[in-house]
């Protein structure tokens, strides 16, 4: 299954220094979200190497900011 999202959305991910690789896979190899608070605030599980301009450390787990993530999640639950 190839993910998508609106071009509109991709372009509000205006940080990302991956190439949008999450849109590459079938969503296997994505930051897992551990939960979501009114569909804005992602806690991740990080699942990738290196640094993210989108993560933000919040106590012991992490937050994420990207537009493209939290699309994905809203419209594939993954």
């Amino acid at each position: 299954m190839a993910l998508v999202v609106s071009e509109e959305v991709r372009l509000s991910a205006t940080d990302c220094r991956k190439d949008f690789g999450c849109l590459a896979g079938d969503g296997t190899d994505l930051c897992r979200v551990t939960d979501c608070i009114a569909g804005q605030v992602h806690f991740i599980e990080c699942r990738s190497e290196g640094y993210c301009s989108y993560q933000q450390a919040f106590g012991d787990a992490a937050l994420c900011g990207c537009p493209v993530r939290k699309e994905l999640y809203r419209i594939y639950r993954v």
